[in-house]
């Protein structure tokens, strides 16, 4: 089955993009999901013109994704957890954290454009990428600190 992308749809391509895919992946999950359109002879005709907004599109929102990732780039922040033997967490820092701690300081960033491969489990200072833009990468300095700090004191001194 053919389809028109409407939007970028990862491994697959982008929007736009007239691509091949399996019956069922087209009529179960693309054009439900409203990601893609039948590709038609009349659907076809329409293509230019959504190539054309697409590109519109694209690069308003990777100015706009350029802008925040200029503010962000600054931002840092920090994370109290209770910390076990091995400066090693209770818990964990997960992408969702992040995002609530961004949204907290009128960021506004979905989790899953947070590309953290697994939470953070240990005590430091880390830079987690977050991709605003398929062209567009920021990255948010991400400090995770023990919520007592005399213990951590403590035990580096012994």
């Amino acid at each position: 089955m053919e389809v028109i992308l409407k939007e970028d749809v990862l491994k697959l391509g982008h929007r736009g993009d007239v691509v091949k895919v399996a019956d069922g992946y087209g009529r179960n999950y693309l054009l439900p999901g409203k990601l893609a359109i039948e590709a038609t002879s009349a659907n076809k005709a329409v293509i230019a013109q959504m190539k054309a907004s697409a590109i519109r599109k694209s690069a308003k929102e990777k100015s706009q994704s350029e802008d925040l990732a200029k503010q962000i780039t600054a931002v840092e922040l920090t994370f109290e957890r209770k910390v076990g033997d091995g400066e090693h967490l209770f818990g964990s820092v997960t992408s969702g954290d992040i995002a609530h701690a961004l949204e907290a300081q009128s960021y506004t960033v979905d989790r899953r454009k947070i590309a953290l491969e697994e939470p953070l489990k240990t005590l430091g200072e880390f830079h987690v990428p977050i991709k605003l833009h398929r062209e567009v990468t920021a990255h948010v300095k991400v400090t995770i600190v023990s919520d007592n700090p005399e213990e951590t004191a403590a035990s580096s001194a012994a």
